[in-house]
């Protein structure tokens, strides 16, 4: 399976003093994302094709998709449509892609997210807030076992969710 049709919106980069198998184990596994997505929990068919699911930490239904690319330990790519949100149920699925790429003794991690449509740069803000705390406590797992405490709740910016009204 491709998507030629997405478009990338959103890329971050960083590096992890870890092995290519570990971080596809923190990016596919449930016991790992719970620990750096504050409390969020994948669940996957590990082949492309395979339904794709992100869960709340209360059990609900946050994201649902499909796995477009499953290459162990080198790329993951699904789609995301928001079920978690009401005000976001209504936009169009986006593509979310892990790159692992070994850098010798680290791991090279590129997180893309893509999209159908000009996404407006205030809903944009939301996943411009969320992927570096969200990568950096992924890192933060991987090189020290803790994930990083946020003291203050994360949610939508206030521009993200007027622009979706």
């Amino acid at each position: 399976m491709s998507a030629p049709k997405f478009v990338p919106s959103t890329v971050y980069v960083t590096y992890i003093a870890s092995t290519p198998e570990k971080v596809w184990e923190a990016l596919t596994r449930a016991e790992f994302t719970r620990q750096y997505f504050f409390g969020h929990s994948i669940e996957l068919e590990p082949k492309t094709g395979g339904s794709f699911i992100l869960r709340a930490p209360d059990g609900s239904v946050h994201m649902r998709g499909r796995v477009i690319e499953y290459d162990p330990s080198r790329r993951l790519a699904t789609t995301w449509s928001v079920e978690g949100m009401e005000a976001f149920r209504e936009l169009p699925e986006s593509l979310v892609t892990y790159d692992i790429e070994p850098m010798g003794g680290s791991v090279k991690l590129t997180m893309t997210e893509a999209h159908q449509w000009e996404v407006p740069d205030a809903i944009l803000a939301g996943g411009r807030q969320g992927w570096p705390f969200i990568l950096s406590s992924l890192k933060s797992v991987l090189e020290t076992g803790k994930p990083i405490v946020v003291s203050v709740k994360m949610g939508p910016p206030p521009e993200m969710l007027e622009a979706v009204k």
